[in-house]
């Protein structure tokens, strides 16, 4: 009997399972989707049912071919895709293409291990129709939003603009969150804090320690000004410190949940700076499968596009015996700690986690890439952590009277580090500060007393992972699609990364404006999240895809007619002239940044780049510092006269600046 054909997406994947089976099975990858609508219309009937008019995707027929070859001779082909949406609809296609004359056989594991391997191969099945529903209705009310606002939005404003039913809201938050840091006016404000000492210290403990003022004659105190902060200073240094109240209880912190999709992003940004295009690179590596040395390629983590915080038996055994015997009994649970898992999570799914723990991270870090062993180590910990007891903190707060004062202070002290012996999380370090012994009605001596100015601060901006933190918190979007909304946001000049954080650029403003006054419910959080939900339904039979689109579409083409009618072209105009015709220079924007055009155009074909008012600091150079922008969506800083010049930046030169600028190869 000739031997069966397995298809995946990648040549890694094709690798490490092709490893496991070894003989009976030829496996090939179709390197993602074999087809998709159409790159130059949209390829949607919107008068018959919206029936997609698929395309093989350039460059990917000779991919299709080998598939067909490779399914002649085949008794069987598994289609052992991704076990998601997108992995169903890839199979779907496939299947299709290749001809249905064929005995197709469905697959679907969530690590590439031995045994999950051998397990689904054991027990295939057939593709599930209503999660390739779900992927075509969500194809196409993208398909829809972005080839009906694109193109207004160029004609309206400028080129190479984009807009998406998901991306727009992502858009959404951050330039309100912008308008809330520019509307906001700092306040000045005061803070007062005591230095106090025992009059006896005993050995070990703290010298001295620190309480803030926070009431006086029982009411919450404000200092608003330095005088006031003064006055009561004075009084302070004239009164007697005594303690009126102490107390102590233990606080338990529990571990969190081992990662899914949007918490891994997240923590990956926090502690390691990676954006989340870098963590769903490096992590799909990880599943895929690393060559480690003579064992060949093993899936190193389980699928990393999930919502699902579950844990198998297998795994949950497995980690329990590894906590009890590398840390003791003392730091395993009674029973395994369970974490809640939300509504719309795919229960089939397990949360990202070691598929074995044989392969601790110290042990395979020769065969990692840096960032390769950065990312796994952050799962392995996170997973071992979330099996542990939780961490013992013995915490004091003590009330400390003056006159008619009242200052508190307060420490805690770890009893029992838990969890904490493996990971730390927010980047805190596990020693906290102590308080000396106190009695009530104790007198205590004065040291020092600080008092600080303070203003109040704007709301923070956005950084990857605040986003993706709002994104899932308001059911915007899905795991599988942060990384590239994001993405696509940074590349269409919206925003730019710095230090970590988004800032907007003007042409955010002008997009956002225009979509939120004549697409409301494109715009609308609430909607997008409902979209999000009936997506669900319609992988759960409950909803058609044609309802969906119904309820979408309809309304929404009355208000694409109405903005082509009434939204006014915008042009940024600048304080320049066009050295060709005369007429003034606006902003635009294209792949590289920002860049000045003359007005007229496509009359005028003038542009310059855009100069941000500082010359070269390169000696005897001369030119003008213009803003570039690399393909990774970086912005940076250049010289106009590159070629000839070839200074680069990645931080904005000051005005003063001359020489030895920080280099960047951006």
């Amino acid at each position: 009997m000739s031997k069966s054909l397995i298809i995946v997406e990648s040549p890694a994947k094709a690798r490490t399972i092709g490893k496991i089976l070894k003989k009976g099975y030829v496996v090939e990858s179709s390197m993602g989707h074999i087809v998709d609508l159409p790159a130059t219309k949209m390829g949607v009937d919107l008068e018959n049912n919206y029936e997609p008019s698929y395309k093989v995707i350039k460059g990917r027929k000779k991919i299709l071919d080998v598939l067909k070859k490779g399914a002649k001779k085949k008794d069987k082909i598994y289609l052992a895709t991704d076990p998601d949406r997108e992995g169903e609809a890839i199979a779907w296609h496939i299947m299709n293409k290749i001809g249905v004359d064929k005995e197709f056989l469905r697959v679907e594991f969530h690590e590439i291990t031995e045994q999950a391997v051998k397990e689904a191969f054991s027990h295939p099945k057939e593709i599930d129709l209503r999660k390739v529903e779900a992927q075509i209705a969500r194809r196409i009310l993208d398909r829809i939003v972005g080839y009906q606002l694109s193109p207004l939005l160029w004609k309206k404003v400028g080129s190479g603009l984009s807009a998406g039913r998901v991306q727009s809201v992502a858009l959404r938050f951050i330039v309100e969150r912008e308008r809330e840091i520019k509307a906001f006016k700092p306040k000045e404000y005061w803070q007062i804090e005591v230095e106090l000492k025992k009059k006896e210290v005993r050995e070990g403990q703290v010298d001295s320690f620190r309480a803030r003022l926070d009431k006086k004659d029982n009411e919450k105190i404000e200092i608003l000004k330095k005088e006031d902060a003064d006055l009561i200073k004075k009084e302070l240094k004239q009164s007697t410190f005594t303690v009126d109240d102490v107390k102590k209880s233990d606080k338990k912190r529990r571990p969190s949940a081992p990662f899914i999709t949007s918490t891994l992003q997240q923590d990956s940004f926090n502690k390691l700076r990676f954006t989340a295009n870098r963590t769903m690179r490096t992590a799909q590596q990880l599943y895929e499968g690393i060559e480690l040395g003579e064992q060949g390629p093993v899936g190193l983590i389980t699928y990393m596009r999930t919502d699902s915080a579950r844990v198998s038996d297998v795994a949950l055994k497995e980690v329990r015996n590894y906590i009890a015997d590398s840390f003791g009994e003392e730091y395993l649970p009674s029973k395994p700690n369970t974490y809640k898992v939300k509504k719309s999570a795919q229960g089939a799914h397990e949360a990202i986690r070691p598929t074995s723990l044989k392969n601790n991270p110290e042990k395979i870090q020769k065969y990692l890439t840096p960032e390769q062993l950065k990312l796994y180590e952050l799962i392995w910990r996170r997973f071992v952590a979330s099996q542990m007891n939780a961490a013992i903190f013995e915490v004091t707060s003590a009330k400390i009277k003056s006159g008619n004062y009242l200052l508190s202070a307060s420490g805690s002290q770890i009893k029992f580090d838990g969890f904490l012996k493996i990971y730390l999380e927010d980047n805190q370090d596990s020693a906290y500060s102590g308080l000396p012994h106190l009695s009530k009605n104790e007198i205590l001596d004065l040291v020092k007393i600080h008092e600080s100015q303070h203003f109040t601060k704007p709301p923070a901006r956005f950084s990857e992972a605040t986003l993706v933190k709002v994104l899932e918190d308001k059911g915007i979007g899905r795991p599988s699609t942060y990384a590239s909304i994001i993405q696509t946001i940074v590349m269409r000049n919206y925003v730019h990364r710095d230090k970590g954080y988004f800032h907007t650029t003007e042409l955010a403003f002008i997009i956002n404006d225009i979509l939120v006054e004549y697409f409301p419910n494109v715009m609308n959080i609430e909607f997008t999240a409902n979209m999000e939900e009936e997506l669900d339904l319609v992988e759960e039979g409950k909803l058609t895809r044609v309802k969906v689109l119904d309820d979408f579409y309809l309304p929404f083409k009355g208000l694409v007619e109405y903005a082509q009618e009434n939204i006014q072209k915008t042009q940024i105009l600048v304080d320049e002239h066009c050295p060709e015709c005369g007429s003034q220079l606006s902003v635009k924007w294209g792949r590289k940044g920002r860049f000045l055009s003359c007005s007229k155009f496509p009359d005028c074909r003038y542009s310059q780049a855009y100069a941000i008012g500082i010359k070269c600091p390169e000696k005897d150079c001369g030119g003008d510092v213009v803003e570039r922008r690399s393909r990774g969506g970086k912005l940076f800083y250049g010289c106009n006269n590159f070629p000839n010049c070839t200074f680069t930046s990645s931080k904005k030169p000051s005005a003063t600046q001359e020489e030895n600028p920080e280099q960047t190869d951006s």
